[in-house]
C-alpha cells in the first residue's frame, strides 16, 4: 500500500477510531519508523494500519510514522536502517527478515518489531521464539516448515505430476534460512521421484526471463517459494504463470485470490495486524525481549476451481474438500 492510499484510508475512516490512544502520549508524540525491503508497502500492511486504527493511533494527530523503502536493493537496508536510528524513532517496524538484519546491526537499543519473520532464530534475529532477548520481537509465517506440506498438497491435487519448477529468490532471507527452504524443496521433489528445476529471480525486473528459463511444456507444475518480494509481486507472477500454462503452489493466499491455481499458508493480513499490538504494547512501556515471537495460529488452504478448469484439471472432490476456500 503506498502512502497516498493510506492518507485516503484515514480520511474516510477517520470518524469511527477509537479516541483510547490520544491519551496515552501527552506531550511527545511517538514516532513510528517502517522500513520495507520494496518499493511500496506488500498487500498484507493494509492489516497493520488498520489495527493501529483500531488500537486508537491517528497518523499525524497521536502518532508519526516515517517511511523507508529499500526498492530490492538489499545493500540499501542498512543505510535506510541507520537513517531511522539517527532520527531517533522509538520503534522500528520492519515488514520482512533481510531489513531486519539490517535494523538490528544498526541499533541495540531501539526497539524492533518484524512483521512476517521467515525463521527468527535461524535468521539470528532472536534468540528464541519464547525469549526474544535483545530489542526483536514480532511475528512469523512459518516458513521452510511448510515447504513439504505445500509439495504433498500439490501431488495430491494433481498426481500426474513428474516434473516441477522452483522459483526462489536468493536474498529473501538469511544465509541459513535460504538453505533450509531450498533443502526442503529439494527433499519433497525427491520424496515422489518429480524431477526439479529451480530458477533463480533476484529482483522484480527479473521474474520475466526467469518464467522465459522454466521449460515450459515440458513441466508440469510450478512451487513459488516464499519471498517478501514474490508476495509484492504476486499478481504479475500469476499473468506469467498463466502465459506458460503452469498450475502453481503458492505461500500465501493473495497468489489464489489473483488467479493462481492453489495457495497454502498463514493469513498474512492477520499476521501483519498481530504486528501493531506489539508497537501498541512497546509503546506503553513492554520491552522486545519480554515479548514472545507469536506464530499463526490458523493456517489455510485456499483452491482455485476457476483456474483449475481453465487450465484444463480435474481436481478431485476429495481435495476440495480439504481447502478452507473454494474460488469457483
Amino acid at each position: 500500500m503506498k502512502r497516498r492510499d493510506f492518507i485516503a484510508l484515514l480520511g474516510t475512516t477517520a470518524a469511527t477510531w477509537p479516541l483510547a490512544g490520544r491519551s496515552q502520549q501527552i506531550g511527545k508524540i511517538p514516532r513510528l519508523g517502517i522500513l520495507n525491503p520494496g518499493t511500496a508497502d506488500p498487500p498484507g500492511t493494509l492489516g497493520f494500519y488498520i489495527r493501529l486504527q483500531e488500537l486508537g493511533y491517528t497518523e499525524g494527530q497521536n502518532i508519526s510514522i516515517e517511511r523507508r523503502y529499500g526498492d530490492w536493493k538489499s545493500d540499501r537496508f542498512g543505510e535506510l536502517a541507520a537513517e531511522l536510528v539517527r532520527i531517533n524513532v522509538d520503534v522500528i517496524v520492519v515488514m520482512s527478515t533481510s531489513p531486519a538484519r539490517a535494523a538490528k546491526e544498526a541499533t541495540s537499543t531501539i526497539p524492533i518489531v518484524v512483521a512476517s519473520m521467515a525463521d527468527p532464530v535461524g535468521d539470528e534475529l532472536v534468540a528464541s521464539l519464547a525469549r526474544p532477548g535483545g530489542n526483536v520481537t514480532g511475528t512469523t509465517f512459518l516458513g521452510p516448515e511448510l515447504t513439504a506440506k505445500r509439495m504433498g498438497l500439490l501431488k495430491e491435487a494433481i498426481p500426474t505430476i513428474s516434473r516441477i519448477v522452483a522459483l526462489w529468490h536468493p536474498g529473501a532471507y538469511g544465509k541459513r534460512t535460504m538453505e533450509g527452504l531450498l533443502k526442503e524443496t529439494e527433499d519433497s521433489a525427491r520424496a515422489p521421484g518429480w524431477q526439479l528445476q529451480l530458477v533463480a529471480a533476484n529482483d522484480p525486473a527479473e521474474l520475466d526471463s526467469a518464467f522465459s528459463a522454466m521449460t515450459g511444456a515440458s513441466t508440469d507444475a510450478l512451487v513459488v517459494l516464499n519471498s517478501p518480494m514474490f508476495y509484492s509481486e504476486h499478481k504479475h507472477i500469476v499473468e506469467l504463470a498463466a502465459k506458460t500454462h503452469l498450475p502453481g503452489m503458492y505461500a500465501a493466499r493473495e497468489f489464489a485470490d489473483a488467479g493462481g491455481l492453489m495457495a497454502y499458508g498463514a493469513n498474512l493480513p492477520e499476521v501483519f495486524r498481530r504486528a501493531a499490538t506489539y508497537v501498541d504494547k512497546i509503546l506503553k512501556g513492554a520491552k522486545p525481549a519480554d515479548l514472545p515471537v507469536e506464530q499463526p495460529t490458523r493456517l489455510e488452504l485456499v483452491l482455485n476451481l476457476k483456474t483449475a478448469r481453465a487450465q484444463g484439471l480435474t481436481i478431485a472432490r476429495e481435495f476440495q474438500l480439504l481447502a478452507d476456500e473454494v474460488i469457483e
